[in-house]
């Protein structure tokens, strides 16, 4: 059985990349530079150039933190259109060399080329992700590093060797031959393999086990005896490299989300149902232009000590309307807030376990017959009520797309705006 060929393409910095782009006399030209707000703002450090990292700067830090770890940098917010673009972009070159490519993130994507090695002249793995890499350049003029391997599992892992940090001598490609997946995994540690977070690599720690080796030398039915049938398994085939899971260009994003870090903290109750209904009308606004639904909505909330409390709910329906989500989101609020309120800093609202592929087409994109009730393409589990909720959300949609996104707003966000100062949106 032939191998299979995948490669995982992470772009170098995306986010700063782009920003330089964009702005070549400010940011292009800023050594140190920090993406993700203005000095001064509350939000927090979306992505930083090496340069900065190398003081500590890193990724969700709040902004002013990162300032203090490098004064000199230069904070510039994030081009969110023109990332967006690029990343179309990057997707576009990548589908002249693979055919399935799935995107993993705004700045990553998995590429399967098993099966076109005829196509390729039988040419290695690493000589191709060169010619992918110089061609995503070509087209773009952004660096990206590719990991090549038999799995993603192992592609991931390895496009971590492939980055060009400074001093690595990495040259952005970096494939793992078949048959030595083992010996590549022995470089790292436990807490490196993901889907290993910060409670797992501890208990794997109390056994006495922290490198990828100390795990490999263990039987996989002795780890099945200390950590479950489950766990042991899953541990034993990642420590060998073994991943069976495909890439598929028919995968979905695993969440839709919208959060807002407040200029000043929101301390009444009312001010902050108010700035959790804002982000319902977007965030569910951003889930229909998807073509979603959504069955668990989860709220994030932040205080002014940045402790991030969440509450989630799965519900029996999927749900898209701002009313639906409004409604379980100001639940599950107050549910985080019982017995602790206090002033609020940042406020989430994420949508995940989306409708199927195969499910029947969503009503936002069905087409209506010249004289057909909108209600009448309504999701066929929905009741009466849901039918006519839907109907009205899709009017509602179709007066924004013309007319803008604040012109038809719930009564609560016109009546008074809430003076919670500069606000960034993520």
């Amino acid at each position: 059985m032939t191998a299979r060929r995948i490669l995982l393409v992470d772009a170098d910095a995306f986010f700063v990349a782009v920003a330089r782009q964009v702005d070549p006399e400010g940011a292009g030209k800023a050594p140190l530079l920090i993406v993700g707000g203005r000095p001064g703002s509350r939000g927090v450090v979306c992505s930083a150039s090496y340069e900065c990292r190398a003081y500590g700067v890193r990724s969700a830090m709040p902004i002013q933190r990162a300032l203090r770890l490098c004064p000199e940098a230069l904070c510039v917010p994030v081009p969110r259109q023109a990332c967006s673009a690029r990343s179309r972009d990057i997707q576009a070159v990548l589908a002249r060399f693979a055919p399935v490519v799935q995107a993993s993130s705004i700045d990553e994507w998995y590429c399967d080329l098993s099966g076109t090695e005829a196509l390729y002249g039988h040419e290695p793995l690493e000589t191709t992700a060169h010619r992918l890499r110089d061609a995503v350049y070509e087209a773009t003029g952004l660096r990206v590093s590719i990991g090549g391997a038999t799995s993603r599992l192992v592609a991931k892992m390895a496009v971590e060797v492939a980055k060009p940090k400074p001093g690595t001598g990495a040259s952005g490609v970096h494939c793992v031959p078949p048959g030595t997946e083992r010996a590549f995994l022995a470089r790292f540690r436990l807490s490196d393999i993901p889907g290993v977070g910060p409670r797992f690599a501890e208990r794997l720690a109390r056994m006495g086990l922290v490198t990828v080796p100390d795990a490999q030398h263990w039987s996989e039915d002795a780890l099945v005896q200390r950590l479950g049938e489950r766990g042991g398994r899953w541990l034993a085939r990642r420590v060998r490299g073994e991943d069976e899971s495909v890439v598929s260009s028919r995968d979905r994003q695993k969440q839709v989300s919208r959060e807002s870090t407040f200029g000043r903290n929101l301390v009444d109750d009312e001010t902050i149902e108010r700035e959790l209904l804002r982000l319902a009308v977007r965030v569910s606004a951003d889930l229909r232009r998807q073509a979603l639904r959504a069955r668990t909505v989860t709220v994030k909330l932040r205080t002014p000590d940045f402790v991030t409390r969440t509450a989630q709910r799965s519900l029996t329906r999927f749900v898209e309307s701002e009313r639906a989500v409004s409604r379980v989101a100001r639940e599950l609020l107050v549910q985080l807030r019982a017995g602790r309120g206090g002033p609020v800093r940042l406020l989430g609202i994420a949508l995940s376990h989306f409708d199927d592929d195969d499910a029947p087409l969503p009503p936002a994109l069905a087409q209506l017959g010249l004289f057909q009730d909108p209600a009448a393409t309504a999701a066929p589990e929905a009741e009466p009520d849901e039918a006519r909720e839907q109907a009205l959300t899709r009017a509602l949609d179709r007066i924004r797309g013309r007319f803008g996104q604040d012109a038809i707003l719930p009564a609560r966000l016109v009546d008074r705006a809430p003076d919670t100062g500069p606000r960034v949106e993520e």
